[in-house]
């Protein structure tokens, strides 16, 4: 009988000490960069927006808004334009038409990744500037394979609106002008709170 009441207890401490929501400090981890942790409510309700809109890259003419700041000493030989770091600051609109209204900017850089194969890595945050969003970013980070039809890329986090953002961004190539200029179909599908 000791040993079953003894086996009851262990099971109360052991359930109680299991769901016991305390948050921990620093000093109980033994780490000084540990702030602070403790268990998020599921209650919470997240939800998946789907945006889309057009990436205006200008790279040509008196008003660039893609600029390449740096390249490899074999960049201008490579079938691929290898090395070379092109920062955007590119016009995001409703529509294809660079007339279209304005919702934001994508700002960030890509760089030319591939020695074989068009392939750029994008780093880039999406800033919206109009309505309820304005102020709020999307980052995205990942491969860009620009010759493929669809283009798929991880958004990697977020801000405002859009803090702890995952998801993702699949790009359509609309129109590439002879010049570079070029009109790309962003659709996002962004998890956030």
């Amino acid at each position: 009988m000791a040993t079953s009441i003894f086996c009851g207890f262990l099971l109360l401490l052991f359930l109680s000490c299991a769901t016991n929501p305390t948050p921990v400090n620093s000093s109980d981890q033994g780490n000084s960069y540990l702030i602070s942790s403790r268990l998020i409510s599921r209650a919470t309700a997240e939800k998946q927006s789907h945006f889309r809109f057009y990436w205006h890259d200008v790279i040509s003419g008196p008003n660039p808004t893609a600029i390449r700041v740096a390249e490899a000493p074999g960049t201008n030989t490579s079938t691929t334009g290898f090395g070379a770091l092109i920062m955007i600051d590119d016009a995001l609109t409703t529509g294809p038409d660079m007339k279209s209204k304005l919702v934001g900017r994508a700002q960030g850089f890509y760089a030319s990744a591939g020695l074989d194969k068009v392939g750029l890595l994008m780093a880039m945050n999406f800033v919206f500037t109009d309505g309820k969003y304005n102020g709020s970013t999307i980052a995205i980070l990942g491969h860009n394979e620009v010759f493929s039809a669809v283009r798929e890329m991880p958004i990697v986090g977020g801000s405002r609106l859009f803090r702890f953002a995952r998801g993702y961004v699949q790009a359509r190539t609309h129109s590439l002008e002879k010049t570079g200029d070029a009109v790309v179909e962003y659709n996002i599908f962004v998890n956030h709170y």
